[in-house]
């Protein structure tokens, strides 16, 4: 097969994504177009299908070459909705490009990432020493079970290895290659109930309020100083997301409260050890408002480093040449799919600057994309080479 123009930059392939309207699950058609690209540049693709009914995912692996070492790119393809199509000066999945800038849900998070996978892949020999692949999931921005996971279970089946990642995500904060992310935070999910007695708020003394209870917790729980950080980790820091009673009357007491809480936690705690301190504050508040209180704890994510300095070194040295700028390693934002990932291999995260991802008019600098491919090509350069002299 010829080689499309797709491949002379990253902007027109990002536009093409951009196009398929990708919500969390529905890949499918996105990753077509994708699997047709890179079986063009010699790439041996598997659709990788996971989850039964409206949890079915489907995921793709690409992989090129034989041997070691092996680099890959992973990234999702799934994005967020685009939301109500009023608050966008354009449509949100038709790829325009105003103003220097590529307008579309996804072209931060992160088709233009993928867009620049495929680019620097295409500029690359395709018999280069060793094998680059991608693994291209389809339901980060979701629930995360039937994706990465998964395709990462079915590596491990196969015997198949590879030594580095490299995950696309917006890591960028203000300008591109301002921010490498090397590790990320733990993330706890938290559901606190307490159970009262309901009655008449004019005769309160009838009744055990489970609201008073409940936002002296809370309180409690959010005047906590977790730690002050480390070198490699911000401080651990609980939020509290919603306090919820379910009373549509303003007259009742109701008879439950509940609150949502997250952490975002350093190294320097596990799960265990923070549900203890959780819990020794959580019972002093219940001594005194006599009540029962029930917590549910979900972990999203440890926290972790991705212990992979030469590929630091080799991305830090790209990012200089193409974007000429000084680089901070980081450890803070959100959970992303190298929580996974860093179980497999080293990897490390760097993609385009994230402000406008999941906003109305989500955009990407043409510039930036253009850059962030030839960035991505240096990577591979320098990793291979340095291979090839091993």
């Amino acid at each position: 097969m010829s080689r499309p123009d797709d491949f002379e930059s990253p902007v027109a392939i990002a536009r093409t994504l951009i196009g398929y309207p990708s919500v969390t699950p529905d890949v499918g058609d996105a990753l077509n177009y994708l699997e047709n690209l890179l079986e063009v540049l010699g790439f041996t693709c598997r659709r990788l299908d996971f989850g039964e009914g409206d949890e079915r995912v489907d995921n793709l692996y690409a992989r090129r070459g034989k041997g070691a070492p092996h680099f890959c790119f992973a990234g999702h393809m799934d994005v967020v909705p685009a939301g109500d199509s009023s608050e966008w000066s354009v449509a949100p999945f038709e790829g325009i490009v105003r103003d220097g800038h590529l307008f579309g849900r996804g072209a931060v998070d992160m088709k233009g990432s993928i867009a620049a996978f495929v680019y620097a892949v295409a500029q690359r020999d395709a018999h280069e020493q060793g094998s680059i692949s991608l693994l291209i999931a389809g339901d980060e921005e979701g629930p995360a079970v039937n994706g990465t996971v998964k395709v990462l279970e079915w590596l491990r089946e196969q015997d198949e290895v590879i030594d580095d990642f490299l995950v696309g995500e917006p890591t960028c904060r203000e300008h591109l290659g301002d921010t490498i992310k090397i590790g990320r935070r733990g993330s706890l999910n938290l559901r606190l109930r307490v159970n009262g007695v309901s009655g008449h708020a004019a005769y309160p003394e009838l009744a055990r309020n489970p609201v008073s209870a409940i936002a002296r917790m809370v309180s409690a729980l959010c005047a906590l100083e977790l730690d002050e950080g480390n070198e490699n980790f911000q401080p651990s820091v609980l939020t509290c997301t919603s306090i919820d009673t379910n009373n549509p009357t303003s007259n009742v007491i109701p008879m439950q409260a509940s609150a949502r809480m997250n952490i975002r936690f350093n190294d320097l705690h596990t799960r265990k050890s923070l549900e203890t301190l959780l819990r020794g504050v959580l019972d002093e508040v219940a001594d005194m408002e006599k009540c029962a209180y029930e917590m549910d704890i979900i972990e999203s994510g440890k926290p972790f480093l991705g212990k992979a300095e030469r590929l630091i070194s080799l991305l830090e040295d790209a990012i200089n040449t193409h974007a000429q700028m000084r680089t901070t390693l980081s450890t803070g934002g959100g959970t992303s799919d190298a929580r996974f990932i860093r179980e497999h291999g080293r990897v490390v995260e760097f993609g385009l600057v994230g402000r406008s991802m999941h906003q109305a008019d989500e955009c990407v600098a043409i510039e930036d994309l253009e850059r962030l491919g030839k960035i991505y090509g240096a990577l591979l350069d320098g990793y291979f080479a340095e291979a090839k002299s091993a």
